[in-house]
């Protein structure tokens, strides 16, 4: 099952980062975030992502492309002036392997609202059912279970809607202004926003093609439109939920890497043991970054 993702905003509310890159390579832990939302769904089995550029797009294809060829060791053979890779390698902050992914860089345009840019990505998502993200929001959605109350439905779209971390306190007000209660700084919001993680049917693309474009996001065009036709369902979703739009949430996700307590980073060991989803279904659950690769097993990538 393909992978789409929102990868062409300017992020200008996160504009001290955003004026030397896109928005889905400012870092967490020393890996852009785009990088996180991947591992996430890989570790589920979705390998094949297709990617929305617009700003900056090139820097995504240059940093797709570099982690491709060069990232983790490499030996280079002068003589016959080749480049070698080698699959698994360790790191001190993410012990990993590379990826088994496919990723299309399609460009949408630098202009392009988000319901233009899924509109683009048509040809490349084929006649099946995929799934759609942004590119600024980790969580540790549970995506089999994700899929399967999409595919219980029969709709044509699922929306996850999630309760995100607040850093503020909550009031209780009577009509009169009186405070009859206060709660600081609760561990999620009270109310049910839009996270992302969609799934959605190829048929979508002919539902909402009266009332979207280049100039239409995705929430406000197509999105109505398909609750207007009955055709959006809600996975709700009460675990971890963080989109990363300042600097300030920026700084907060490096904070709760640093201290271990990291729960989007679904790939990793969980209470000693990885997150292993492979064996039980084969290789449509084999781990996002790490199965089947072994130190000198060298993949050549290109002559020099």
């Amino acid at each position: 099952m393909k992978t789409a993702i929102f990868a062409g905003g300017k992020g200008s509310r996160l504009i001290e980062e955003t004026r030397v890159r896109p928005k889905p390579l400012v870092e967490i832990a020393n890996r852009p975030i785009l990088w996180h939302i991947m591992q996430h769904y890989s570790t589920y089995g979705h390998h094949d992502f297709v990617l929305a550029l617009g700003y900056m797009g090139d820097l995504i294809k240059q940093y797709i492309s570099d982690l491709c060829q060069h990232d983790g060791n490499l030996r280079v053979d002068f003589a016959k002036r080749e480049l070698f890779g080698e699959p698994e390698y360790r790191n001190s902050a993410i012990d990993t392997q590379m990826p088994p992914w496919t990723v299309d860089l399609i460009d949408t345009g630098t202009e392009t609202m988000t319901g233009g840019r899924l509109a683009r990505l048509q040809p490349y998502l084929g006649n099946d059912t995929f799934m759609l993200t942004y590119g600024d929001g980790v969580s540790n959605v549970d995506l089999d279970a994700l899929l399967a109350f999409h595919k219980s439905h029969g709709k044509l779209a699922t929306i996850t809607m999630v309760r995100p971390l607040t850093t503020f306190g909550h009031l209780q007000v009577r009509e009169d202004g009186l405070v009859e209660g206060f709660m600081e700084k609760p561990e999620v919001a009270t109310d049910w926003i839009n996270g992302g993680f969609f799934v959605l049917e190829p048929e979508v693309f002919d539902a909402v093609a009266s009332v979207n474009g280049d100039e239409i996001m995705w929430e406000e065009g197509p999105l109505p439109k398909l609750m207007e036709l009955g055709e959006l369902m809600a996975y709700r979703h009460s675990g971890f939920w963080y989109c990363m739009d300042h600097l300030a949430d920026k700084r907060r996700l490096e904070e709760m890497w640093k201290s271990g307590n990291r729960p989007w980073a679904t790939w990793e060991e969980k209470n000693g043991s990885r997150h292993d989803v492979s064996g039980q279904n084969g290789d449509r659950h084999r781990l996002g970054i790490g199965r089947g690769a072994h130190p000198g097993d060298w993949v050549r990538y290109k002559s020099l």
